[in-house]
């Protein structure tokens, strides 16, 4: 099995403020499709993102992630049980799962082992669904100033499992029975503070400033200041996100 390459913790703070939320359309659509509402696990959940828009659909979320400084930083809810532990080792029961959520993580795993660690825990006909999402969507001119961060800039930096992200899932494997959902796409209404913030998050960010000693970020800042206007003015955020749902 592979070793848990931890790329988050060091930022768990910051990805808790900074990293978008996802869809409510997107969670009620997954209870509708699921089986039966009662069990669902967000896996690699990160601070309870997903888990949270779970809790809105099913009686009960088990939200697991091996980095125990992001379940630290989770959310608490009633409904969520967090766990610390790897994708291919929930603790969760035999056949016990309805839903199956990996939001922004499954270019992490260890493929094999995690799609046995499913077809151990998922019900028959339980769902699962997998999503990711790319470079944002602001405004052309400044897509183009973070598209040079992320490329030209930080873009040695990215873990090699990036580029399924940058492929929007579409060359990871996925064995299972596929399920057609309808197009998603987050948003967010964000002040420059918060794309700054967010931009921070990225894995290639931290790395590329850990081996520099100086902020990558900081190179294009002057240039989104410009094109932003007053820092405190709000502007439309947009991710499609790229899906991969399947029946067990």
């Amino acid at each position: 099995m592979n070793r848990f390459a931890d790329h988050f913790s060091g930022a768990a703070d910051e990805y808790a403020r900074y990293r978008p939320v996802y869809p409510s359309s997107l969670f009620a659509t997954l209870a509708r499709l699921s089986p039966a509402c009662n069990l669902a696990w967000d896996c690699a959940t990160g601070n309870g993102q997903a888990a949270l828009g779970l809790a809105d659909h099913f009686q009960h979320v088990y939200a697991s992630d091996a980095s125990d400084n992001q379940i630290r930083k989770a959310r608490p809810h009633s409904r969520i049980e967090y766990h610390v532990a790897p994708a291919e080792r929930s603790g969760l029961n035999d056949a016990s799962v309805d839903l199956i959520t990996i939001a922004q993580a499954l270019h992490w795993f260890d493929h094999p082992a995690f799609y046995q660690e499913v077809r151990r825990v998922a019900r028959p006909g339980a769902l699962i669904v997998a999503w990711t999402y790319v470079l944002l969507d602001i405004s052309p001119q400044i897509n183009a100033v973070v598209s040079e961060l992320h490329g030209r800039i930080v873009g040695d930096w990215w873990p090699p499992e990036r580029r399924h992200v940058d492929n929007g899932y579409r060359d990871l494997p996925f064995p299972f029975e596929p399920v057609s959902l309808p197009a998603f796409t987050m948003t967010a209404q964000w002040t420059l503070s918060d794309l700054l913030g967010y931009l921070h998050t990225w894995s290639a960010t931290r790395r590329y400033q850990h081996h520099h000693g100086r902020d990558p970020v900081a190179l294009i800042e002057p240039q989104l200041r410009d094109l932003w206007g007053p820092e405190q003015t709000c502007r439309e955020v947009r991710w499609p996100l790229g899906i991969l749902a399947g029946r067990i």
